[in-house]
């Protein structure tokens, strides 16, 4: 009976179909493509690293270090850190990130350079690799040299790829390889350089694990580290968990999109249905037999929309390489597992059932007299029922966010915010009905009258379809402000007195050339900061060391190990707001000297006012007291610090400065930076400009792979619209056909169908574009402490353009209802 019944009304069922397959598609797609990332991950872990182990450290490595990495025979070693570089022929310069090898690294994976010879023979011909991309930027090729400090080398080729590389963090500093032993001869490093060595080792045999808990302990007391190929995979692994778990709630939201389309045209096809249900009670059709046939079909339903959804998800995945190969430091090859496609097709029949249950019980409840009567309003309302099915479907997006989150405080949050979103939007709908109902305008027209009176009309489609429309652009709205906000953070505003040019490793004799060369360019300098580096030596009087050991005492390690930069000031800036204590500018002889730190460093140390802190200014204890706890906008990008010294302490120690300055535009940026580069070549040069423009682009291919999953969203948004306006086209051809009877004009029936259209198309788009401004105000309130001004792109481009989509959605039904003669039409009916 159901298979009979569903051969019937198969197109209308074909679209209840549609409704959940984008959305299991999005879901299995992205499960799929996450269990390939964990496989290669795995499979690549020795040729993401290069070697088996790498032992590595910020400072130069203690005798105690050298001596662990001389009994395990490092195979090869690294001095990396950012400089900049300088090309003779064409007098450009560049942030890059230089790396000084030495030995054949990488003893796994590639190092693929064009020509293709070039990484083995760089070292022997002492020449350099430079990153291909920097190559085209700067119109160099292999044979032209680049100058690094006070060597110039020729390049030998160009640098496409190397172990752990990504495409982003290329972009930032693109990498350039020379032979270590040239190293010195640059004099690129100097005092407050930042730098890190490393030691690659090939040991395909040895236990890692056990390394790991034998030495690891003795590096990190020595302020070094050791990563092997295994924990790198693991941790990589993690953050790729991240992204795939936000793509899994966009699809989920997908999918929880669809469903809605699917209870929605269930409710009207069951009450369509309602009279064939009491016949067959009549004839002796028992209460679940009626209940089982619609529910078989639904099952069905669930079950095709799982298999063709799990098949294009299969399919899709095959573009997420190369829509995330900027953000990824290898290839993936695509496998197929069976787990993720099961897990959509039982998706598909689980929310099928779910979703349809509530319109399904009407089947069940049914009175054949009543029904027979036409005395639909009278049907038994199971109450008990239907909050019993609403519970289990709560329960199973928390279950289901839950298992994608790893969190089950984030998937209280998760549903409770999809709860919420849902509910206003339904409010809305039911507001806006109940609004029209109250103020309805009896002296508007025929048509418009008419067009009002659909959106409360029986069966109507009011609340399903703002849900459907309002949900899609809440979605692309919120990305699109969310993207704002993030551009918003990193703009440049054209101020004197906001710096875009930072010049950081300046040596203390070089301070006053740097300074007469900006004056000669007619350049002011806004900020000659001194920084001194230290590291902490006692915390409330017991060791670095002693706490390393302590298991019990409540700390952020990381510190521990850190080398702060650290300056002196009498006075706090802009960025800074004092929290608690008492700044103290000025150090007073024969009296504690009182430091001032940031409130994340005292949260992550576990610092109070009062607390004794011992530092080591390069082999010097100083001791101090926490005098005042700041707030700081790391967000802003001022130079801030952690740790402000008093004036009156630190002046003679060794020092270098970061010095700022404004640059009106491009030429006279790169006119500065030429000059620099010739002159300090241990001067390193960050135009904001050029970083902004990374940001922006970052932040571009970020948007992208949002949006693409977000069309997964709003695609699904207008399938569940094309499905409820199909399935509402049957309950409209009557009114229709009579109003053709009763002598109305095409002209006017499509005017009535369109201004419906209107009314709901601007319903939803606007009060998901509203939601979504409240949402990115929090956002940026909360999350990124910024001021958040509106775009108006959502209002003068998503509103009209998703409304107009509703409006030819909602036309294309009336073709058939104006083609046909009314007479043709109700005997169709009946």
């Amino acid at each position: 009976m159901a298979w009979r019944d569903g051969k019937a009304s198969l197109s209308r069922l074909m679209l209840f179909m549609a409704s959940i397959i984008l959305g299991i598609a999005a879901v299995v797609s992205i499960q799929l493509f996450s269990d390939n990332l964990k496989q290669n991950i795995q499979k690549q872990s020795k040729s993401l690293m290069g070697a088996d182990f790498i032992i590595d450290s910020k400072k130069l490595l203690s005798e105690k270090v050298l001596k662990i990495i001389d009994s395990l025979g490092a195979d090869a070693s690294e001095v990396n850190f950012v400089s900049m570089a300088a090309f003779p022929k064409n007098k450009g310069t560049k942030l890059v990130k230089v790396r000084a090898l030495e030995g054949l690294f990488p003893f796994y994976g590639d190092l693929t350079t064009v020509p293709q010879n070039a990484g083995k023979t760089y070292q022997e011909l002492g020449g350099a690799l430079v990153d291909a991309t920097l190559l085209l930027q700067y119109n160099l090729n292999p044979g032209d040299s680049i100058k690094l400090g006070k060597v110039t080398f020729p390049i030998i080729g160009a640098l496409k790829s190397i172990p752990g590389s990504t495409a982003i963090s290329s972009s930032i500093a693109p990498s350039v390889l020379i032979p270590y032993r040239f190293l010195q001869q640059t004099e690129l490093l100097q005092l407050g350089s930042r730098k890190e060595y490393q030691y690659f080792f090939k040991a395909p045999e040895m236990d890692l694990e056990l390394l790991a808990e034998k030495i690891g302990p003795v590096l990190d007391a020595e302020n070094a580290d050791l990563d092997t190929h295994t924990s790198t995979s693991k941790q990589l692994g993690r953050r790729y968990d991240n992204i795939s778990r936000f793509l899994n709630l966009v699809a989920f939201i997908a999918l929880l999109l669809g469903c809605i389309g699917i209870a929605s045209s269930v409710h009207i096809y069951i009450k369509e249905k309602l009279k064939n249900v009491a016949v067959l009670k009549c004839l002796g059709a028992s209460r679940k037999q009626s209940f089982y046939i619609y529910l078989i079909q639904i099952i069905g339903i669930g079950f095709v929309g799982g298999i063709i959804g799990a098949a294009i998800g299969t399919a899709l995945q095959f573009a997420f390489p190369y829509i995330l190969q900027d953000f990824l430091p290898f290839d993936v090859a695509i496998t197929i597992s069976f787990q993720p496609i099961i897990m959509g097709i039982i998706l598909g029949v689980l929310m099928s059932i779910l979703f349809a249950l509530l319109p399904l019980l009407n089947t069940w409840y049914v009175s054949p007299l009543e029904v027979l009567r036409g005395a639909e309003d009278n049907l038994q309302k199971p109450k008990k029922a239907r909050i019993l099915v609403s519970i289990a479907i709560l329960l199973f997006i928390f279950l289901f966010s839950f298992w994608i989150l790893k969190s089950a405080l984030n998937g209280l949050i998760f549903t409770i915010g999809i709860f919420i979103t849902f509910a206003i939007m339904a409010g809305v709908s039911t507001l806006f009905i109940k609004g029209i109902k109250r103020f309805f305008p009896s002296s508007w027209g025929f048509t418009k009258r008419q067009s009002l009176l659909n959106l409360f009309r029986p069966n109507n489609q009011t609340m399903v379809l703002v849900l459907a429309i309002g949900l899609g652009t809440f979605l692309i709205s919120t990305l699109y402000f969310t993207k704002d906000i993030l551009l918003a953070k990193t703009s440049l505003e054209n101020k004197k007195t906001d710096a875009n040019i930072i010049l950081m490793d300046v040596q203390k004799a070089q301070a006053s050339a740097l300074v007469n060369t900006f004056k000669s360019k007619g350049l002011e300098v806004i900020d000659n900061i001194p920084i001194i580096t230290m590291r902490m030596e006692k915390i409330k009087g017991k060791t670095v060391n002693e706490i390393r050991k302590d298991t019990l005492i409540k700390m952020r390690k990381w510190m521990l190990n850190r080398e702060f930069r650290v300056s002196y000031r009498n006075h706090l800036v802009a960025t800074e707001e004092l929290l608690e204590g008492e700044f103290f500018g000025k150090a007073e002889k024969g009296k504690p000297i009182y430091v001032s730190i940031a409130d994340n460093m005292a949260k992550d140390a576990n610092l109070k006012l009062g607390d004794a802190v011992t530092f080591n200014i390069q082999g010097v204890l100083m001791e101090t007291i926490i005098g005042s706890i700041r707030k700081v906008d790391w967000s802003s990008m001022k130079v801030n610090f952690m740790i402000l010294f008093p004036e009156g302490v630190l002046e003679k120690a060794p020092q270098f400065n970061v010095i700022t300055t404004f640059v009106p535009n491009e030429e006279r940026s790169a006119d500065l930076q030429r000059d620099v580069v010739q002159k300090f070549p241990n001067v390193t040069i960050l135009d904001l400009r050029q970083v902004f423009t990374i940001v922006e682009d970052i932040l571009d291919k970020i948007s992208w792979i949002i949006n693409f999953m977000a069309f997964f969203s709003i695609l699904t948004g207008f399938i569940v619209l094309i499905g409820s306006v199909r399935n509402s086209k049957y309950q409209r051809i009557k009114e229709s056909v009579l109003l053709r009877t009763l002598g109305a004009k095409s002209k006017q029936i499509l005017q009535i169908t369109a201004l419906e259209y209107v009314y709901l198309g601007l319903l939803g788009s606007l009060t998901g574009i509203l939601l979504s401004l409240v949402g990115s105000q929090l956002l940026a309130t909360l999350l990124f402490k910024e001021p958040f001004i509106p775009s108006l792109i959502p209002f003068l481009v998503f509103l009209p353009v998703i409304t107009i989509l509703v409006v030819v959605i909602g036309l294309s039904n009336l073709k058939s209802v104006l083609r046909s003669p009314p007479l043709e039409v109700l005997r169709k009916e009946v």
